[in-house]
């Protein structure tokens, strides 16, 4: 951020501010849980966009969530949550 410029919050902040929320939940953003490399869970995701052992694509809303890794498999999925379990190289936000 440029020196001397004041951040503007949005009104998802300020409202995870006035009633003490997470600003994640509030924003609708997912939570992602790392275990290891072997397990990961995603709540609040909007479901696979893609599936491959190598490769799998989760809809996060405003952030599409890229699992890379070895013999993955999704072994539960829910509305609320996902459990995806294998050896896990990498997970990014894009």
């Amino acid at each position: 951020m440029a020196e001397g410029r004041v951040r503007r919050r949005g009104p998802a902040e300020k409202a995870a501010q006035l009633f003490s929320l997470p600003a994640d939940a509030v924003a609708g953003l997912p939570l992602v849980e790392l275990v290891g490399d072997r397990q990961l869970r995603v709540e609040r995701h909007r479901g696979i966009l893609a599936y491959d052992p190598q490769e799998i694509h989760i809809g996060g809303g405003r952030v599409t969530i890229r699992v890379r890794g070895l013999g993955m498999e999704l072994k539960g999925m829910n509305r609320l949550e996902l459990l995806i379990t294998g050896q896990i190289f990498s997970v990014a936000l894009e």
